[in-house]
């Protein structure tokens, strides 16, 4: 089965999944957008509507969606538009690709969940995007499993 999610520079986002039990496999890449290829300079330019995003292949015998979901909303801040860290841009936003009608329902069911304990408790919205996978075009390869090659 497959999950698509951004959160942030994908460097970090896929690291965290791809050391996850039952994650057959990972990859970054873009998603979201509306040019064909683009490139990682494309993207940068934060003109081409995609997210910096990581595919990911799992077993869900072993990992359900819901275990992806719940990493997912654990590893970033939810809560700012456009932004994760030092990293500013719509490349960088929050959002949840979902394959399938089920993975939609879940993930807007568990936004809903967090979203009312988060404004409670930081009086911000979770400002999430879901919606539909489209393309995802695979990033260059110096970006594929990238904080292992200075580990």
């Amino acid at each position: 089965m497959k999950a698509t999610f951004g959160a942030g520079c994908f460097w970090h986002v896929e690291e965290i999944f791809r050391k996850t039990k039952g994650v057959k496999s990972t990859q970054v890449g873009y998603s979201g957008g509306m040019k064909q290829n683009p490139t990682y300079e494309d993207v940068c330019t934060d003109t081409t509507g995609h997210a910096e995003s990581v595919e990911i292949d799992y077993d869900p015998e072993i990992t359900s969606y819901n275990d992806l979901l719940k990493i997912f909303w654990e590893n970033h801040n939810p809560t700012t538009l456009n932004r994760q860290g030092p990293d500013v841009g719509s490349q960088y936003r929050s959002i949840i690709f979902y394959h399938s009608e089920e993975q939609k329902k879940l993930a807007t069911e568990m936004k809903d969940q967090l979203n009312s304990v988060v404004k409670e408790k930081f009086k911000k919205e979770i400002v999430t995007w879901i919606e539909p996978v489209s393309n995802f075009y695979r990033a260059e390869e110096y970006h594929q499993r990238y904080l292992t090659k200075f580990s």
